[in-house]
């Protein structure tokens, strides 16, 4: 099992990668309901216990870097980092390197060294030889303040005595190194108290005065050696040779090796990855750079800690060596409790394999930069996250955070006044039923077409069967523009990483290509060469009508680009179809407020109904998503067998909807929001006996209830999805303890003009 290989992680929400990294056998129950309710966070009262003058606490982003296969073993590691692109590029650059069999590294013995300076040494020789020849009754001395240490197997190994030579005062220095095996502690604290428990004895042998006597962060007894291997066929693509980027990243690192300058800044790159697996597992990143840069500085000159170069069959080669003393046990994995999740997750059992893990992560970190440097640039890497943190900034919700961010990155302006801008325009946009056209430049860009997402207040299920149902648009389109094209047809949509050419005309096309072979044929557009463009806000799979919405965006860009005079009934029709191809038996209310955009009272079937709803004023309304992709089809299909086998309970069901659905009515014509919480809370129990919810739909409609909402439910198809809770007074209160609860929450309002 390739545990470390999670595909698409990158595109699932925060709870879904915690179920998914759950699923794989990486997390315990307990840490998995720690991660979710966020107890694994550091708390201010034992903030308090660490340092001093604590006032709060500061947090930072945990994520995962996958891919890595290291010494033949699969590791999911845990980083701890702020910086933009480091998670992305280490996952990239190990899943290259899995390709090319994995990294192989060596480590030593984990040693720490402790120093003893002796000052006013009449004879330092004669000194350095009294410390040699009574080693053993030092190293003995030592070992006996920490006896716990001695039963794990480690404790003072050896000793060294160095003279440095020093005309100031205190004249020359004798030095004696106590070498140290701390397992799988980090070790500063012990080996500080060895040192300071043989000052006396040291000073007596040597006749002179004892000064420092404290720890060296210069681990060069802990060193880790990793090396990679990678044929030059991986290295081709994004138009570049792979000997040119072989040739590049060889010329780049030897830069650095030769120009102090250039190797400070390589460096820097490596330890970008070393230090986020220091702080993840609660070790002293602190120490290791200062470790890293000495002994980076031990020649003639300060130069690169690593070397790639060209093996004899061509391939590209690199290795790292650099020491590394870290520690899996003490106090930061007792008193931080984020620390001992991650380590349990990265499935190291010991501080020299936690080590070599770091070492891996180091090269991976320098190929991937080295990569960026010599193909398209380490700045066009960083835009797209850098335009993330600007949107951020900027304070866009999450529901329209893409969109600005795509469209931050077409302007090149990467400035908060401009994604304030663009915000403003698609806050603008996402309200107007009709297309849309998109904020730029320049003047000639295709028009999109839009179709809305929606929300089914009451109804789910029962509108199937010709009963009633209230659903509302929700500020949340999909909108798709087509260019033409010579020939053929290409779907782009660059938010869910789709490019792909569809054929129309294999025997088993997926559904959105037979929907839109069936709209093209209708449209008389089959043989047109085109390039369809789509931009979504309405995630899929989530309840909110998201393939309603596609269908009509881009059936209203083929309208808009060929001109066709298209009425609105025509739109629905068509995207009525394609909703028949998507989940066999719709009940057309997806398709219909894609199309119409209004708050309505809808039914199907041989008494059609489709009823605009007024209400007094806009009614708030929170969603939470569970990021549980749900298939609409399967709890239709689910819902028609149960049915089909009795067809008396279910027609009571559905009636007893239906009369919810009456009341609900009522209650919005009034403005009686609290009756309406209690219709949507006595129709997600009926849902759920229909065994269409989930665990994760009921946790958030708990979630949503417990925080003062008047009512809460699934939306659409349930069986994952998404939930709307009732929030007259307080959505952002209820928006928050749902992301607390570590899922995301859009914040909407249905009924506005």
């Amino acid at each position: 099992m390739e545990g470390s290989r999670i595909p698409k992680f990158y595109k699932m929400s925060v709870p879904e990668r915690v179920r998914t990294v759950r699923d794989r056998g990486l997390l315990s129950p307990e840490d998995y309901q720690s991660l979710q309710s966020g107890r694994h966070t550091l708390s201010v009262q034992l903030a308090d216990k660490m340092i001093e003058n604590v006032i709060g606490v500061m947090g930072l982003p945990v994520g995962l870097g996958l891919n890595f296969l290291i010494n033949g073993r699969d590791y999911v590691v845990p980083l701890v980092v702020e910086e933009p692109s480091i998670v992305a590029a280490l996952s990239s650059a190990a899943k290259l390197a899995r390709e090319a069999g994995g990294f192989q590294v060596t480590s030593m013995k984990p040693q720490l060294i402790g120093q003893v300076q002796i000052v006013d040494v009449a004879n330092p020789a004669r000194a350095r030889a009294a410390l040699l020849q009574r080693k053993s009754e030092i190293l003995n001395l030592a070992n006996s303040l920490h006896p716990n240490m001695i039963a794990r197997g480690g404790g003072a190994r050896d000793l060294e005595v160095l003279i440095h030579p020093h005309s100031g005062p205190g004249g020359d220095m004798v030095v004696v190194h106590l070498i140290v095996d701390t397992c799988d502690a980090m070790g500063a604290n012990l080996v500080n108290t060895m040192c300071e428990g043989v000052a006396s004895l040291v000073e007596n042998i040597a006749k002179g005065r004892v000064f420092l006597r404290i720890l060296s962060n210069l681990a060069d007894r802990s060193l880790v050696k990793a090396t990679v291997r990678i044929p030059v066929s991986l290295l081709t693509g994004k138009g570049f040779d792979g000997e040119q980027v072989r040739d590049g990243i060889i010329l780049a690192n030897n830069f650095a090796r030769i120009d102090p300058y250039r190797a400070a800044t390589h460096n820097k790159g490596i330890m970008n990855g070393i230090d986020a697996v220091a702080l993840a597992t609660g070790n002293d990143w602190r120490a290791l750079e200062a470790g890293a840069h000495a002994y980076a500085a031990r020649g003639s000159h300060y130069t690169a800690l690593t070397n790639w170069y060209k093996a004899d069959n061509g391939d590209l080669v690199g290795e790292l060596e650099l020491p590394i003393k870290v520690g899996t046990v003490g106090g930061p994995l007792q008193s931080n409790p984020t620390v001992a999740v991650n380590l349990r997750l990265s499935g190291v059992s010991s501080a020299r394999e936690l080590a070599e893990v770091m070492g891996a992560v180091g090269l991976a970190q320098t190929f991937s930069a080295l990569r960026a440097l010599v193909t398209e640039g380490i700045q066009q890497g960083h835009m797209t996250l850098h335009a993330r943190s600007v949107a951020m900034a900027a304070g866009t919700p999450p529901e329209l955070f893409d969109t600005v961010v795509e469209r931050l990155i077409v302007s090149g302006e990467i400035k908060v006044w401009k994604a304030e801008e663009i915000l403003g325009s698609v806050r603008e946009q996402s309200t107007a039923p009709r297309p849309m056209t998109p904020e730029t430049e320049n003047l000639d860009a295709p028009e999109l077409g839009a179709g809305h997402g929606k929300i089914i207040l009451l109804g789910e299920h029962a509108v199937v069967y010709g009963r009633r149902a209230i659903a509302a648009p929700v500020p949340l389109a999909i909108q798709a523009r087509i260019e033409d094209m010579r020939e053929g047809i290409e779907l782009i949509i660059p938010r869910w990483n789709i490019e792909q050419r569809l054929d129309l005309a294999a025997k088993r096309p997926q559904s959105f290509a037979r929907s839109l072979a069936s709209v093209l044929s209708q449209l008389d557009l089959r043989d047109r060469g085109m390039r369809i463009e789509v931009f979504p806000n309405v995630p899929r799979a989530m309840g909110l009508g998201g393939s309603a919405a596609l269908a009509v965006a881009v059936i209203r860009a083929l309208d808009e680009h060929f001109r066709l005079g298209l009425k609105d009934s025509q739109i629905n029709n068509l995207a009525f179809e394609c909703e028949k191809v998507a989940h066999g038996t719709p009940s057309g209310l997806d398709n219909t407020l894609a199309t119409y955009g209004q708050f309505m009272l809808f039914r199907a079937g041989n008494n059609p109904l489709r009823e605009p709803i007024t209400v007094r004023e806009p009614i708030p309304i929170v969603i939470g998503l569970t990021g549980v992709e749900a298939l609409t089809a399967k709890t239709v299909a689910r819902v028609r067998a149960a049915w089909e086998k009795n067809p008396r309970l279910y027609e009571r069901i559905f009636d007893e909807i239906d009369g919810l659905v009456g009341q609900g009515l009522d209650s919005l014509a009034v403005g009686d929001y609290e009756t309406l919480g209690e219709l949507m809370n006595i129709c997600q129990g009926l849902l759920n006996a229909m065994q269409v919810s989930s665990w994760e739909l009921e946790e958030l409609i708990q979630v949503a209830r417990s925080n003062g909402a008047l009512g809460a439910k699934l939306t659409g198809g349930g069986g994952g999805g998404s939930v709307i809770a009732l929030c007259p007074d307080n959505s952002r209160e209820v928006a928050r303890a749902i992301r607390e609860a570590g899922y995301q929450a859009l914040e909407v309002t249905i009924g506005g003009s």
